[in-house]
């Protein structure tokens, strides 16, 4: 029997989605009226932004791309040679210069960003699928893709410029976070790793690359504080809001997107139920808290991939080992494989080609596929 998808399930969330977006808003404000201790601080909004995006991340259709297992070994060696010409532009060029530069592009990704993320709020209102305000359109940008956007979304783009001006003038924290945040909330929402394995390879390297650039270099320490755009969130130590801790949204995004893949999971193979999701969220609270706790006990920057992959991953894989799903969960596939005309196993060629294909190359993620179909 094939596994359900989680189609049924993205109108379900919608409620738990609008309990999310809202207390991430008022966490976000929160030091704005409060004493409120800039430690609890990052364990709370990272917590919250990982699990808002998750629930973003149950569509009512399935990801049209998603990550190779290419893709995944590159990614840090990719991430090495931009963070290490970061910091050479940085060193060799004048850091306003720099600075000016790369604000002006998170200006313009920052509009986009807040237009997408506001536009979702309101899917109760109006019915992406139906309200003629949310109907799609395309247009053609030259040396870019084809851009797809409503009517809605030009109304909310002028709001969005107007904040990303305010950011761009002040600087204020709260506009920083506010732009990280839902930069954080689009990649968890809409990268798919296209199967677990992948995203325990990511981790993995990404594990690595976190630890050398962080402890055996002073590129990433260098890079994070002269970098003054928000690709970070800021974290004020005081009411005076004149220190702050910083968090790199990469570790947000990044375990962000392999808790994601796991809730898919549980939606496809376990009757709707949420199971190892659990499992995979406790582990990134796990360790972000202990980035924090160690942080705080040798009072020095720390890698929070260090603390954060090996949590994640052995929460999640823990559990599974326990109910004899390792196998299943590690090379379980987001790909489409009945109902679209490009991948039925028994449609036309292409299909058969491409399944053909990945069981040749990965017999294992083949084997599992079958035995989640006899589920």
């Amino acid at each position: 029997m094939a596994t359900s998808t989680p189609t049924s399930h993205a109108s379900s969330f919608r409620a738990v989605s609008n309990l999310a977006h809202v207390a991430l808003a008022a966490n976000a404000i929160a030091p704005l009226f409060v004493t409120y201790p800039f430690n609890v601080n990052v364990i709370v909004t990272a917590s919250l932004a990982v699990f808002t995006g998750c629930i973003r991340s149950v569509k009512d259709a399935p990801p049209t791309e998603a990550m190779t297992k290419k893709d995944a070994m590159k990614f840090p060696l990719v991430g090495s040679v931009m963070l290490f010409g970061l910091f050479l532009a940085f060193k060799f060029l004048p850091k306003e210069m720099v600075n000016l530069v790369l604000t002006l592009y998170f200006i313009l990704l920052g509009t986009f960003g807040l237009v997408a993320t506001t536009a979702t709020l309101f899917d109760g209102l109006l019915d992406p699928s139906t309200h003629p305000l949310r109907k799609e359109k395309s247009v053609k940008v030259p040396f870019l893709d084809e851009i797809e956007y409503s009517t809605f979304d030009l109304m909310l783009t002028p709001p969005a410029m107007l904040f990303c001006y305010w950011y761009w003038q002040q600087k204020h924290w709260l506009a920083n976070n506010v732009l990280g945040l839902a930069f954080s909330l689009q990649g968890v929402e809409h990268l798919s790793l296209g199967t677990v394995q992948n995203g325990v390879i990511l981790l993995c390297g990404l594990f690595v690359y976190d630890v050398f650039w962080v402890f055996c270099t002073p590129v990433m320490v260098s890079v994070a504080k002269n970098f003054d755009a928000p690709i970070k969130l800021l974290f004020p130590k005081s009411v005076a809001q004149a220190d702050f801790s910083m968090l790199g949204l990469g570790d947000i995004v990044i375990p962000g997107i392999m808790v994601a893949i796991v809730l898919r999971y549980d939606l496809a193979n376990n009757n709707g139920k949420v199971k190892y999701f659990k499992s995979c969220f406790v582990g990134y609270v796990v360790g972000i808290t202990t980035t924090i706790f160690v942080m705080m006990t040798f009072k020095a920057a720390q890698p929070a991939l260090l603390y954060i992959v090996p949590a994640v991953l052995l929460a999640t894989f823990g559990h599974a080992w326990k109910d004899g799903d390792v196998e299943k969960l590690l090379y379980w596939s987001e790909e489409v494989e009945e109902g679209g005309d490009d991948k039925k196993t028994d449609g036309d060629g292409k299909g058969k080609k491409a399944a053909a294909a990945a069981e040749e190359e990965e017999p294992g993620r083949a084997t599992a596929r079958r035995r989640v179909r006899r589920d």
